[in-house]
């Protein structure tokens, strides 16, 4: 595919890093001169300086053949206004913009992204899906991670097996015998730096980051399983309110109307435009590194601290500060891509990367065949897709243990007809099943071709 990206920050850096890996044809546009040294020293990507929204500058980026575009400057106005010219004068087929402004997506405007009027295919709203990312994990603290499939019918949770949980040094097949009601699959397992999808003969170990998928009904006690117990956050102290800050406490007041909700904010202003739109949380004007205004807010009575800040060092020094004062847990808002890796060494329960998550939705739209969702893991070492089964695919008609899978590929999950379907090796794939795969990064191509619309393809 011939793809441009209008924007050379961090998550169009990323989306380039990762588009261009698998040998896409792409090119970058940046008004920032070094922001486009950067991109075409560390890629094999072609870029430009200017803005993405001038017609001649989206030509010269090759916007006449161009498959698909991709707007995440800064600006939403940039970001619009890219994809009506690519729209309008060019004809490219799909574009994809960021829109951070709560105004432009309030569900009164929506028609504004018609066809007809905005031609925007995708529009992307980083703040809302990280808000709803950090809702689920409070919902689910005992998680590291966890996306929802299949209309939110399937999880794939991330688990950390502590030194005390319960299922180490016992092969997974063994699982299915000593909880045989149990309708989960562990897909993948994260140790010593390297992501792996593990044999009904290996062992889990003490350090270990798992990736299980199981229906939504069976979460709760997969996590029993795995040794969480914890119940979700009834005291809940927010650093940062922001965008994100400020939607995660708004509809925690609407869905959770008995969880304590406290917000630190460090912008005067901020912080009084916040407290006079929420209606039962407290907000506290200052710096989330103050340990006297952590105690001010309860820090040692709360259940978690939720780092929302946009510096990254503060969101993880305060979450530390916070376990450190008697906070139960701790969720921080990681965006540098080397962080994560040292998350758990820090003391960092759980993280939400806002890249991950664009670029995620990004793939989706990228991933030949019936591709429905894609969630990438690890800064990209393995994706979670959810695709629809077609007749044409080999996948169909076969028990699970008479299909060719190739190694670092597994299925998850397969939902039919509105009900989760049980995954076992005479389990059957029917078309227009969804099917919920787990796959390392350079099995990914694979996977898009078991899921083509043609024979042809095979």
């Amino acid at each position: 595919m011939r793809i441009v990206i209008c924007g050379a920050g961090q998550v169009g850096f990323g989306i380039a890093e990762r588009l261009s890996s698998e040998g896409h044809d792409v090119f970058v546009i940046d008004v920032s001169p070094q922001l486009i040294a950067n991109v075409r020293d560390q890629l094999d990507v072609r870029g430009i300086v200017g803005y993405g929204s001038h017609p001649d500058v989206l030509q010269a980026a090759g916007a006449d053949d161009a498959d698909l575009l991709i707007a995440v400057t800064q600006a939403d106005e940039v970001n619009m206004v890219a994809a009506q010219v690519a729209h309008t004068l060019f004809q490219v087929p799909t574009k994809i913009a960021r829109v951070r402004a709560q105004s432009y997506l309030s569900p009164q405007y929506r028609h504004f992204f018609a066809r007809d009027q905005m031609p925007i295919d995708v529009v992307i709203s980083p703040e809302i899906e990280v808000g709803e990312m950090v809702l689920r994990r409070l919902q689910l603290p005992g998680a590291v991670e966890s996306v929802h499939f299949a209309d939110g019918n399937i999880v794939v949770l991330g688990v950390m097996c502590a030194e005390d949980c319960p299922v180490i040094d016992t092969p997974l097949r063994q699982l299915t015998e000593l909880f045989p009601n149990l309708r989960a699959v562990v897909v993948g397992a994260f140790r010593n730096g390297r992501l792996f999808v593990p044999h009904s003969e290996d062992m889990l170990r003490a350090g270990d980051l798992v990736y299980a998928v199981a229906p939504r009904d069976q979460v709760r006690r997969l996590l029993v399983i795995f040794g969480h117990e914890e119940p979700k956050a009834a005291r809940v102290v927010v650093a940062g309110g922001g965008n994100i800050g400020f939607y995660v406490a708004q509809e925690l007041e609407k869905r959770e109307p008995q969880t304590k909700v406290k917000i630190i904010e460090a912008s005067r202003t901020r912080a009084l435009q916040v407290a006079d739109t929420l209606h039962r949380a407290v907000v506290l004007h200052g710096s989330a590194l103050d340990q006297n205004l952590l105690r001010e807010a309860d820090i040692e009575d709360a259940d978690t601290m939720v780092a929302l800040t946009n510096d990254d060092q503060a969101n993880i020094i305060a979450s530390v500060m916070a376990k450190t004062l008697g906070c139960v847990r701790n969720l921080a808002l990681i965006n540098n891509v080397s962080y994560p890796v040292l998350a758990n060494a820090l003391g960092i329960d759980a993280y939400v990367n806002p890249r991950a998550v664009t670029i995620s939705r990004v793939l989706r739209h990228v991933r030949r065949g019936r591709i429905e969702s894609v969630h990438s893991l690890q800064n990209g070492s393995a994706e979670i897709i959810e695709a629809e089964a077609l007749k044409t695919s080999t996948l169909v008609g076969r028990p699970l243990r008479d299909l060719d899978l190739p190694a670092g590929v597994r299925v998850g999950a397969i939902y039919r007809k509105n009900k989760a379907v049980e995954v076992s090796g005479s389990t059957i794939i029917q078309a227009d099943d969804r099917v919920i795969i787990f796959a390392l990064a350079d099995k990914v191509h694979q996977v898009e071709q078991m899921f083509r619309v043609s024979l042809e393809f095979f």
